[in-house]
Parts: structure tokens; C-alpha cells; sequence
């Protein structure tokens, strides 16, 4: 049984040292550009009172450009500083509110930098990598709109919130296929543990894990 396990490894192995140099080694900055999506998977506490009762949030997923320089530390060990631009989220009301829709907007600007590790060797046209990287989420241009106001400050001035930028730790996997000796094609997965907190101008807050899940897929370039 266990030789079965090994045999698909040891292939996989014997290929990747049979391909040609594309090496991905120590001194070379790799540099890439593409797409990225950003999936909350949001749990959200209550607002609090005075409110409706059972009041939540949800957040929507949303798309940019984005790409990234990687710095090979080793042969195998690299640190690695993403690129995007600001990305825009619609914020929806959730449990007793659901069916209220949208209550705001905000944009966020996810700063990260990952310490990773790529399998195989330096030649390897294929390399798997995992990468743990720490968060700093900075949230601006928060808008609250009329339904908002309507739920918390009814007939009032307009209510305005403010989103706590706020650190995560994000684990990463990802994978790089070698065109040539240069281009290099790449898709990553992470997943940011991430929380922070709303504030009303009313003076209620909600406390909400955002958690969101990345998606990155890149053409990228080695020097």
C-alpha cells in the first residue's frame, strides 16, 4: 500500500528533474501581474442596540488588477509583497435585516507580505509553494446609504460609519508553471483570518470575522 502512495511522488519527481532549466533560484526576483478576487466568508456578531434585534451584515465579493514581487531568498525559501488596487465591497444586511439589501460601501487596501516555500528543485518547471503571510487590512471611503440611516437613526441626520483597520495572519497555497526561462504562468489561494469592527455614527458598532478567502490568478516575469 504504501509503495502505491510513493510511486506518484517518485514520478512526479523523476519528470521535474528531467525537464529543462527554468530555474527559480536564489538572487532572482520574479515579478507578475493578472487578476485577484477577494471572497468574504463573513460572521457577523449583532449590531448593537438600539437596533432591530438580530441585525448582521454581510459582505459582497469583489475583483482587481493586481500582481506581486517575489524575492528568492534560497533556492527554496522566498519572501513575497502582492500588488493590487483597492478593491470595493458592497455591504449587505444580514439576519433580521436581510432583506433590507445594501447599507454601505467600503474599499480596502490588503497589505501583506509572505514568507513561502517552494517545492522541487530550482529547475523544476513546476513548483508547488506554501506561503504564510501577516495581513494589515486598511479600510477608507466607508459610505452608509439612506437604508442605513433608516435602521438605526430613523428620520435623523444621515448615518456615517468607520470600518477598524485591522491585522490577520493568512496562510497561502499556490503553484508556478514555467513557460521559458522568463515567463512564468501562477495561481495562488489564500485565506486571511480577519476581523474588525464597524462604528456608527449613532453609536452602534458590530464586530464581525471577514475572513476572506484570495484567489490570484498571474502571467509573471524572472530577473
Amino acid at each position: 500500500m504504501k509503495s502505491s502512495l510513493y510511486a506518484p511522488l517518485a514520478l512526479a519527481a523523476a519528470l521535474c528533474a528531467a525537464m529543462p532549466a527554468h530555474a527559480q533560484q536564489a538572487g532572482q526576483w520574479l515579478f507578475r501581474g493578472g487578476v485577484m478576487s477577494i471572497i468574504p466568508d463573513v460572521t457577523s456578531d449583532d449590531l448593537s442596540a438600539p437596533t432591530v434585534p438580530g441585525a448582521k451584515i454581510d459582505v459582497e465579493s469583489a475583483t482587481t488588477v493586481a500582481g506581486g514581487i517575489s524575492y528568492m531568498v534560497t533556492d527554496n525559501w522566498s519572501v513575497d509583497l502582492p500588488l493590487a488596487w483597492p478593491l470595493k465591497h458592497h455591504i449587505k444586511g444580514a439576519g433580521s435585516i436581510a432583506g433590507s439589501g445594501e447599507i454601505g460601501t467600503t474599499k480596502v487596501a490588503p497589505a501583506t507580505l509572505f514568507a513561502q516555500y517552494r517545492f522541487f528543485e530550482a529547475q523544476a518547471q513546476v513548483r508547488p509553494y506554501v506561503g504564510l503571510g501577516l495581513t494589515y487590512a486598511i479600510f477608507f471611503d466607508e459610505t452608509a446609504n439612506g437604508t442605513l440611516t433608516a435602521l438605526t437613526n430613523p428620520g435623523g441626520t444621515p448615518t456615517t460609519m468607520k470600518i477598524k483597520d485591522h491585522f490577520g495572519l493568512t496562510p497561502q497555497v499556490g503553484l508556478t508553471y514555467a513557460v521559458n526561462d522568463k515567463v512564468f504562468v501562477e495561481g495562488m489561494v489564500a485565506k486571511s483570518l480577519l476581523k474588525t469592527t464597524t462604528t456608527l455614527s449613532t453609536g452602534q458598532s458590530i464586530d464581525t470575522k471577514l475572513n476572506p478567502w484570495t484567489l490570484g490568478l498571474y502571467v509573471g516575469w524572472k530577473y
